[in-house]
């Protein structure tokens, strides 16, 4: 087992790129996570990696080896999973993530839940705007909101989540209230950009059907609570999921802004391998999180206004 152990680090280690990362996301120690590296190089006789004080990077060994240890490390734990859908009680990790703000306000308040229901699995959340790799970044589920991706996948819609555009009151009243969606050229618009972000644009709906606006601003971030911000901080129009921002409109601090042409719905859902489903626990996490991801959307606090 010590040296299955081993090979789990070094494989976390080679697709995160360092030995703290490897370390952290498997929950050891630098300190641990190194002295299994070094002792996988001992067995082996051979060095894995080039070290240098800035960059970490495998061998020409330490490719080859990476290509069949993972192998290993993903069939182990297609056996082990296989094996605990005959358990009465799921235990291990699962690995999941999901964007910024529907993880902190939607995802993360559930998890304890989870837990406590099924005290021998841990859920190991990971949050960002960007977009996931789920086999390269070893994830069991990611929560999504917008266009889902195309690929071979399993997918689970959660619902379609309405949204709306926003602007803080001193905004409004420094540069006025648009009125129709070709006023937006002549806004500050807040947009969420990362590499191979489709936000250069808004689609509407109108009486005639979808229609896109070309969008523009002197912000854009890869963080979603970023762009809520600097809307509260009265810096531009923000395009945000209603549940996102709700809080800040009934306070007042933030006011919807073109409610006749309201932003198409964007989808809530997951994605997963389809083998990772054989894992009861991940069965039924996901079967959790669909169940109450929609009760928690649709209660009277969070019910959105039809759009």
């Amino acid at each position: 087992m010590p040296y299955l152990e081993s090979l789990r680090v070094f494989v976390r280690v080679v697709e995160l790129g360092s030995i703290t990362a490897g370390g952290r996301d498997l929950r050891l120690t630098p300190a641990v996570a190194s002295n299994r590296i070094k002792e996988l190089e001992k067995r082996l006789d051979v060095r894995l990696f080039n070290r240098t004080t800035r960059k970490l990077s495998p061998t020409e060994v330490g490719r080859a080896f990476y290509d069949h240890a993972r192998k290993v490390v993903q069939s182990l734990e297609d056996a082990e999973a296989a094996a605990s859908s005959f358990s009465s009680q799921p235990h291990g990790s699962v690995h999941i993530s999901a964007p910024l703000g529907v993880g902190k306000r939607v995802i993360a308040p559930l998890i304890p839940e989870f837990v406590d229901t099924y005290p021998d699995v841990s859920v190991r959340l990971r949050l960002s705007d960007r977009k996931v790799d789920l086999l390269e970044d070893n994830l069991d589920v990611a929560f999504f909101v917008g266009r889902p991706p195309d690929s071979n996948l399993k997918l689970r819609k959660i619902m379609d989540t309405p949204r709306l555009l926003c602007a803080a009151p001193d905004y409004l009243e420094r540069h006025g209230t648009p009125q129709v969606p070709a006023d937006l050229a002549r806004h500050n618009c807040l947009l969420l950009r990362y590499p191979r972000s489709p936000e250069w644009y808004w689609t509407l709906r109108t009486a005639e059907g979808a229609r896109r606006v070309d969008v523009s601003g002197s912000y854009d971030s890869d963080d979603g609570d970023v762009l809520t911000g600097w809307a509260l901080a009265g810096r531009g129009i923000v395009n945000k999921p209603r549940f996102d921002v709700a809080a800040h409109l009934d306070a007042g601090r933030l006011v919807e802004i073109l409610p006749e042409t309201p932003p198409e719905p964007a989808m809530f859902g997951c994605l997963y391998p389809h083998r990772r489903l054989q894992d009861s626990k991940v069965r039924l996490l996901v079967d959790f999180m669909l169940k109450r991801c929609r009760q928690s959307l649709s209660s009277p606090a969070r019910r959105p206004e039809s759009a």
